[in-house]
């Protein structure tokens, strides 16, 4: 008997093992996809836009800047629960800091990787943007398939949406909307043009979606992905 709990109990940990693998998998390629995005010097996705406008007028590293905005989101995730805080909530917030971390790490290391990267014409920007698309569009399925944690922005949304009592779709697209206003509003005060936010952008926002869809239900399902992650 004492075999059998030993065996049950060391299959759970290899399966809560592998999807956090999964999971930090999907923060790189999350990672790589926006720093192909900022490459194709087309804009950048919604999430990042102000993280990069200050990173283009401050010191700053991108993954520095995205660091610190995701701490101010979970900030206001502890502010949004504090009429119904519960440990649960709590842990699944505290557990976004190490993760946030990981990820701003892997922006830095992305960027560093692609220093040499500069498109030389227009098709070739393109080709870098629907490339970072791709790759940021596996990075979050196989960030949302293990059901580890939530990123912070994603995390934001949710509480904010309930507190409102709103549908989280169209929440996140007034949060998405509102963080490129801010972007631009901000460019244009620290530099008097826009920076960091153009067509690029508008075409993340509209690909990614399709791209993720196609590859939750058709190529990284369920089904496939439970030979790799046993659950028990």
């Amino acid at each position: 008997m004492t075999s059998l709990s030993t065996v049950l109990f060391t299959t759970r940990m290899r399966g809560l093992a592998l999807r956090y693998i999964v999971f930090t998998l999907g923060l790189y390629l999350l990672a790589a996809g926006i720093v192909l995005i900022v490459r194709s010097t087309l804009g950048t996705t919604p999430i990042s836009s102000i993280n990069y406008v200050i990173s283009l007028n401050t010191p700053l590293t991108l993954g520095t800047c995205t660091f610190i905005i995701n701490m101010l989101l979970i900030a206001g995730q502890f502010w949004l629960i504090r009429k119904r805080r519960t440990r649960r909530d709590q842990i699944e917030i505290l557990l976004q800091i190490p993760f946030s971390f990981i990820f701003s790490a892997f922006i830095d290391i992305n960027m560093a990787l692609t220093a040499g990267v500069v498109p030389a014409s227009y098709t070739h920007s393109i080709l870098l943007l629907l490339a970072g698309c791709i790759v940021q569009a596996l990075g979050v399925v196989l960030e949302i398939k293990p059901h580890v944690v939530m990123m912070s922005a994603e995390a934001f949304v949710r509480y904010a949406s309930e507190n409102t009592h709103r549908e989280f779709g169209k929440f996140k697209v007034w949060f998405d909307v509102s963080l490129v206003t801010t972007a631009i509003l901000l460019s244009l005060l620290l530099t008097q043009r826009i920076e960091g936010v153009r067509e690029g952008s508008l075409i993340a926002a509209l690909c990614t979606g399709y791209i993720v869809t196609f590859l939750n239900t058709r190529i990284i399902t369920r089904r496939n992905l439970r030979r790799l992650l046993p659950h028990h």
